[in-house]
């Protein structure tokens, strides 16, 4: 039940990676790369955003260093995805931690962690092997595709082969487009993040002296010094300090609508009125009979004389 639940969430995140891993496998096989390249590629890491960028820097000839700084911070975010999910595991042996934390991706994380109940590991199998499907399907399809036409076409059709292929590339783009501008809209800091991010990568790709630079190393650079720039000009406070701050309790406490009725009660009012009302005092006027008997006892004053 929870594996079906499972595989019927992760259908339209699986519907949604085919055409992204499609054109992945198109540019990759466009640079040169084997048919089994993008395959095994999409298999072993299950990353669009890593497996576009390693695949460019390794045709472009970067070194290892580059290519494992690049991938360390592209696929940093996929640890504090992790360990975001965990606080929603219970009972998961190792092995299936270690399972579950390979198909943690953006959309597969976004749908496990709004799910209001416990996840068990059936739900996350049946969610991640059907986005991961989806995934390797799209790159096989469009190896073999990207491989079979390649091979067919010749002369003007070629050409008009590789420039189609080549609109591919955008996808990527497109699906980052697609994701940031929302976030952009609501929220200051990731609108100054993407300024930034782009205003980074104009200055490495006009500047010449910064074009010297090896490939890959400016993505490393900007992604950087944009974050931590950002991250220094909007700084998270903490949910506790917030809730220690505010101190709503106190506020109701003094402002309680419980102490205002005591203080303004009805019956108080009628208690006052009652004290300084005309028959109170008309009595108290209206009692001579007391001063009288104090005055009219000179018998007592002279018995006891």
């Amino acid at each position: 039940m929870e594996f079906t639940k499972g595989i019927k969430d992760g259908l339209p995140i699986a519907l949604g990676y085919v055409p992204v891993a499609f054109a992945y496998a198109v540019g990759a096989v466009d640079r040169g790369f084997p048919l089994w390249f993008p395959i095994l590629i999409s298999a072993s890491n299950f990353t669009g955003t890593g497996q576009f960028a390693g695949t460019n820097l390794i045709a472009a000839g970067a070194s290892l260093a580059v290519l494992f700084a690049t991938m360390l911070v592209i696929n940093i975010r996929y640890a504090l995805m992790s360990l975001s999910l965990s606080q929603k595991m219970e009972g998961f042996p190792l092995w299936q931690r270690a399972v579950i934390a390979f198909g943690v991706t953006d959309e597969n994380f976004a749908v496990a962690i709004r799910r209001p109940q416990k996840l068990t590991f059936p739900y996350l199998m049946g969610l991640m092997s059907c986005s991961f499907c989806g995934w390797v399907g799209g790159t096989v399809l469009g190896a073999a595709l990207a491989a079979i036409l390649s091979s067919l076409l010749t002369g003007s059709a070629a050409a008009y082969y590789q420039l189609a292929m080549s609109a591919f590339n955008i996808a990527l783009y497109a699906m980052f487009v697609a994701i940031v501008i929302p976030a952009a809209r609501e929220e200051r800091s990731v609108l100054l993040l993407v300024a930034l991010s782009v205003a980074a990568s104009c200055v490495f790709y006009f500047v010449p002296a910064l074009q010297a630079l090896p490939d890959g190393l400016e993505i490393v650079i900007c992604s950087i010094v944009c974050t931590v720039a950002v991250s220094l000009l909007f700084p998270r406070k903490e949910e506790g300090t917030d809730k220690q701050e505010e101190t709503p309790g106190a506020e109701k406490a003094e402002g309680a609508p419980g102490a205002e009725k005591a203080e303004g009660a009805p019956g108080a009012e009628k208690a006052e009125e009652a004290e300084g009302a005309p028959g109170a005092e008309k009595a108290a006027e209206k009692t001579p009979g007391a001063d009288e008997t104090a005055e009219k006892t000179p018998d007592a004053e002279g018995g006891k004389q």
